[in-house]
C-alpha cells in the first residue's frame, strides 16, 4: 500500500518561494505517475502539477505554469514541487497524490485533472504580507 506525507508549507510572503516535498512509502515513486494539487477549504480540489513515471515528462495548470517546477527524487523516493513568485491566491492545503497508472491526465483548457486515488494529509502554504 502506498502512502504519502507531504512537508514543506508554511508562512510565506507574496512573491517568495516554497519548495514542497512529499515522501512515499510502500512503493517506488517511479512507478507511476505523481501529482501535486491544492485546495481551499469550501472550494474544489485544482490539480497544479504531474511528473509521469513512462519518461518523467511534466504537466502543468496555467495557474501555476512557468513560476513551478515539479521533479522526482528516485533515490530519496520523493517528489517535490518548487513553487516561486507566490501571490495570495496560492493560499491552500497542497496534496501529493496518485492515480496509480504511468501516465498524466491531459491538459484541458489550462486545467489539470487532479489524482482521486491516493494522497497524503496535505502540508499548508499561506502567502501574506
Amino acid at each position: 500500500q502506498v502512502q504519502l506525507v507531504e512537508s514543506g508549507g508554511g508562512v510565506v510572503q507574496p512573491g517568495g518561494s516554497l519548495r514542497l516535498s512529499c515522501v512515499a512509502s510502500g512503493r517506488s515513486v517511479d512507478d507511476y505517475a505523481l501529482s501535486w494539487f491544492r485546495q481551499v477549504p469550501g472550494k474544489e480540489r485544482e490539480g497544479l502539477a504531474c511528473i509521469d513515471s513512462i519518461n518523467d515528462r511534466t504537466y502543468y495548470a496555467d495557474s501555476v505554469a512557468g513560476r513551478s517546477t515539479i521533479t522526482r527524487d528516485d533515490a530519496k523516493n520523493s517528489l517535490f514541487l518548487q513553487i516561486d513568485r507566490l501571490k495570495p491566491e496560492d493560499t491552500a492545503v497542497y496534496y501529493c497524490g496518485s492515480d496509480r497508472r504511468t501516465y498524466c491526465s491531459p491538459l484541458r483548457e489550462g486545467k489539470l485533472d487532479y489524482p482521486r486515488d491516493i494522497w497524503g494529509q496535505g502540508t499548508r502554504v499561506t502567502v501574506s504580507s
